[in-house]
């Protein structure tokens, strides 16, 4: 089994449940683990995989709580790192279908500092970037650029997932475009939804879509849609994979659920490189991560509802 490190944010979740999508409208939240990366960690984990995080969290109650959450879920929080700052917020508030609306408060998640003693253990093993907030400057971009070339000269199989929140870059979104070709361009497998996939394409076809970004350098991609399914491509092959129906009431972490069991399986095998070339096993792959994400869709919180070993693979 090989080790997936997943670097980025973890951050605490207020949800805002049924009290329409815009926040303004909400007055009781609920707290809750979240942030993609430590998501995916923890999907990892969850279904009996070997997850490693690498990020930063307060030195306050928020940024305990998160590491013990961490930690409960199985995952090795021996690289994150704390500090003076406070623990970063999102406020979330959810419809009736499971759509939100975000807000975040920015703290100790853009401090994270590199450190190179981590990167002999990347070697040979798998490392995933969710790009949430490691574009928007400060110390976690630097060490966000420095890991993924250390990532790149150890052998790692590298997973990129631009996690795209508008909010965040509204009126600089060519800069966001911009920041993620460098990891487009070398990962072997990259994430998104639609909407992510036709702003770093300029298309508005899923299939055209991923055209371009293949021809950026994308070997692997996945574009999830929600209900309907997975869009899987290659450079060769194409194939829409359909997912399961749920009764959904939260889509928080679906997308980074999907990820998690997608990277789960790869770590599993002898050699996860195989798989770019091996379409019919990626599509086994890509079905099971397809469950993992309905699932999680069907409780509030994204950790908390994250699927277990029994309920994707029984």
């Amino acid at each position: 089994m090989k080790s997936v490190f997943c670097i980025g944010e973890v951050l605490i979740d207020f949800i805002a449940e049924k009290q329409k999508r815009d926040l303004s409208n909400a007055t009781n939240f609920t707290k809750n683990p979240g942030g993609a990366p430590a998501n995916v960690a923890c999907a990892i984990a969850k279904l009996g995989g070997k997850s490693n995080f690498i990020g930063c969290v307060g030195k306050d109650s928020f940024g305990k709580y998160l590491l013990k959450v961490l930690k409960q879920n199985k995952v090795d929080v021996s690289n994150a790192k704390k500090s003076k700052a406070f623990t970063t917020l999102a406020f979330v508030s959810i419809d009736e279908n499971g759509e939100r609306d975000f807000v975040f408060s920015r703290g100790a998640d853009k401090k994270l500092r590199y450190d190179c003693n981590i990167k002999k253990a990347f070697n040979h093993n798998i490392v995933h970037f969710g790009a949430a907030t490691a574009f928007l400057g400060n110390r976690l971009e630097d060490a966000y650029n420095r890991y993924f070339f250390d990532a790149l000269t150890q052998n790692a199989f590298i997973c990129f997932d631009p996690n795209f929140r508008k909010d965040l870059w509204s009126d600089n979104e060519e800069v966001f475009i911009k920041k993620c070709m460098p990891f487009i361009q070398k990962s072997h497998l990259c994430k998104f939804s639609l909407e992510e996939a036709q702003l770093l394409s300029g298309e508005t076809n899923a299939i055209d879509c991923c055209s371009v970004l293949h021809e950026s350098g994308a070997e692997i991609i996945t574009i999830t849609l929600g209900s309907k399914g997975t869009l899987l491509s290659t450079s060769k092959k194409q194939k829409m994979i359909p997912s399961i129906s749920v009764d959904t009431i939260d889509t928080t972490g679906a997308g980074d659920s999907f990820v998690g069991c997608l990277l789960y399986q790869l770590g599993s095998i002898g050699n996860p490189f195989d798989t770019i070339k091996d379409f019919d096993l990626l599509v086994k792959m890509v079905t099971k991560a397809n469950i993992a994400g309905a699932l999680t869709t069907t409780g509030y919180g994204a950790i908390p509802s994250l699927p277990t070993y029994e309920q994707v693979f029984s």
